[in-house]
């Protein structure tokens, strides 16, 4: 019934937790999870998840916070993005919320790392999984610069505004929400959340992050992004099946997932 779009399921939070995590996703009617890269390093780890579990899939990329390691070239994105069950290239983006005191000019490295994986997205045809964090007008505008309206992805664990989403929508993207929308100081972001339209919509936890309310300051987990769509229903008046229905077909449609 429903898909957690983004997911850290290798993260040593669940270390020998998974046969209990999928069982309470089944139970929750969370019928698949996309777990997504951060690093090369960590990669084997997230693939192997998909790999042993016919209803986890994976991506590959390296996430704009992680400085100090190694760089994936666009060759290499590429070549590991030809597995079955890889879905998508990311997570990938910029985030000048952790800058400090770098200036703007050095973090030309997110940059050059946010193209290298936009243009690796387009030699292999697949989605991009972007993070936009205090950057939202260099994100889109690298995005229009490096056509990736050509592939199209998701605005993962979306926090900007309503501009900055339709600005996205505009050239293909969908625009996914997170545990974050459940939140009581987040009012700003449930009334975007009202705007967008159920067909360019999908749903995530980003566990072991953001745990939506009644859970919130838990470990976050699959299961749970039933939360996210039953307030999202709540918000905009309609039922929980429309909001399953609705995402689950995004998620297929837009990954070419074989669910």
């Amino acid at each position: 019934m429903f898909v957690d779009s983004h997911c850290h399921l290798d993260f040593p939070e669940y270390a020998g937790q998974i046969p209990d995590i999928l069982a309470r996703m089944k139970e929750a009617q969370v019928n698949h999870a996309m777990c997504i890269s951060v690093d090369m390093p960590d990669f084997p780890n997230v693939l192997a998840l998909a790999e042993s579990h016919p209803n986890l899939f994976a991506t590959v990329g390296t996430h704009p916070d992680y400085e100090d390691t190694p760089e994936p070239t666009e060759d290499q994105l590429v070549e590991l993005a030809q597995h079955p069950k890889i879905l998508a290239i990311g997570e990938t983006g910029l985030d000048y919320y952790r800058m400090g005191d770098k200036t703007y000019a050095e973090m030309e490295w997110q940059r050059d790392r946010f193209r290298t994986h936009i243009r690796a997205a387009i030699r292999v045809q697949k989605p991009l999984i972007i993070h936009t964090r205090s950057a939202s007008e260099d994100t889109i505008r690298i995005m229009k610069e490096e056509g990736a309206s050509q592939v199209a992805g998701v605005m993962h664990c979306f926090t900007e505004s309503l501009e900055v989403a339709k600005a996205a929508m505009e050239q293909g993207f969908y625009i996914s929400f997170s545990g974050i929308v459940t939140f009581k100081s987040a009012k700003d972001l449930q009334e975007t959340c009202k705007q967008i339209p159920l067909e360019r919509m999908l749903i995530e936890t980003d566990s072991p992050y953001l745990a939506p309310i009644p859970n919130r300051g838990k470990t976050n987990e699959p299961s749970w992004v039933a939360h996210v769509a039953q307030f999202i229903a709540d918000l905009k008046g309609i039922s929980v099946e429309e909001v399953a229905k609705h995402t689950t077909n995004n998620f297929k449609t837009l990954f070419k997932a074989p669910i």
